[in-house]
């Protein structure tokens, strides 16, 4: 994930600096060296503009992905499918949407919109649903729903990529569960425990193959390197303290933490059992912030971070969406350390076992 500024739970954002050009462009040329695939854009109500950022990250880079979250509601969806066909174009066929209903209706009527949950779910189901039409549509579309009418929307801004622009879904609840088996093409989930995994990719899956239609998944986590495991946990505990130090009771917002989306509550469900789970999932930051995003860590060294990566890949997770507490010295650390070695483990994986030929 990039910023458009240094911060983080534990670097407090200088609120004079909106948009810093030149951090935006190293964070994204950090990736690109480092080798990853692909990086989030993210969607909030006081940033900045994400289809823009995505823009100038694609003029800064040659290969790297982009993954752009965005919120159904507030941009008509034919506008949307241009924009972001607009992007594909520019990018050559590196764009893909990241699609959040929203989980904080606090943050969303900052935007103006003040349906609740189900009900943006109903409108993300006919918006995506617009969107696919409408890039792979071979003449023009006219659509009648609940919330959106139009007649003859062009087809003409095509995207790169065929037969349309990949889609990322992200919600945890029945209603994004239900949303995302119809249109997702990969579902992201936040960094749970083996068991919640295991359980909600079933849901997913199951609910998917209703409609005659297969999910990819991805698993969102906060690794915590260092060169040995007590160093890393040290390192762990020294995040905890700067949290604390940092924010206090304020990560905890209005509502006392007591989150209302569905994703963070299942981080804080887990977080209630214990801070450290399975192999080394750290759930300490998430305890203390209310489980507010991704908050989840894998612990340890290198060779132990992979290996836990490695557990989640068996269970069906192809993509991995990490980000560190120290954004950009994290990003060039996991592109040197960490990157290549979950690589050369899901391959080795793969060439004993074909039959587990999911992905990576």
């Amino acid at each position: 994930m990039v910023q458009p500024r240094p911060q983080s739970e534990i670097h407090p954002a200088d609120r004079s600096i909106v948009l810093d050009r030149g951090y935006l462009r190293d964070f994204a040329r950090a990736h690109e060296e480092g080798g990853f695939d692909r990086v989030l854009v993210g969607y909030y109500s006081d940033a900045p503009d994400g289809l823009l950022v995505g823009g100038y990250i694609a003029e800064q880079t040659e290969r790297l992905g982009l993954l752009i979250a965005h919120r159904p509601g507030f941009v008509a969806p034919t506008l949307a499918a241009r924009a972001f066909a607009t992007l594909d174009q520019l990018s050559n066929g590196r764009t893909a949407i990241h699609v959040i209903s929203g989980g904080d209706d606090t943050d969303q009527r900052r935007d103006g919109d003040y349906l609740d949950k189900d009900a943006r779910y109903e409108r993300t189901n006919e918006y995506v649903e617009i969107l696919k039409k409408i890039w792979t549509a071979d003449g023009p579309v006219s659509h009648q729903g609940v919330d959106y009418r139009f007649e003859g929307a062009s087809p003409a801004v095509r995207s790169v990529q065929r037969p349309r622009i990949p889609i990322y879904f992200g919600g945890a609840s029945d209603a994004a569960v239900r949303v995302a088996a119809k249109h997702a093409d990969v579902f992201a989930l936040w960094g749970e425990t083996y068991a919640q995994v295991i359980e909600i990719t079933a849901r997913v899956r199951e609910a998917a193959a209703v409609h005659g239609r297969s999910v990819r998944f991805s698993l969102s986590l906060r690794p915590i390197l260092a060169e040995t495991e007590d160093e890393a946990w040290a390192r762990a505990e020294r995040i905890r303290a700067t949290i604390q130090k940092v924010g206090g009771q304020a990560w905890l917002g209005p509502n006392k933490g007591q989150p209302a989306n569905e994703g963070s509550r299942r981080l804080l469900e887990a977080a209630a059992k214990g801070d450290r789970l399975d192999k080394r999932l750290w759930t300490g930051a998430a305890a203390l912030t209310g489980a507010r995003g991704n908050t989840t860590a894998l612990v340890g060294t290198p060779e132990q971070v992979a290996d836990a990566l490695l557990d989640y890949w068996r269970l069906g997770i192809t993509t991995f969406l990490i980000r560190g507490f120290d954004p950009l010295e994290d990003a060039i650390d996991y592109g040197r350390r960490l990157l290549p070695l979950i690589r050369s483990l899901i391959a080795a994986e793969q060439a004993k076992e074909p039959a587990l030929r999911h992905g990576t």
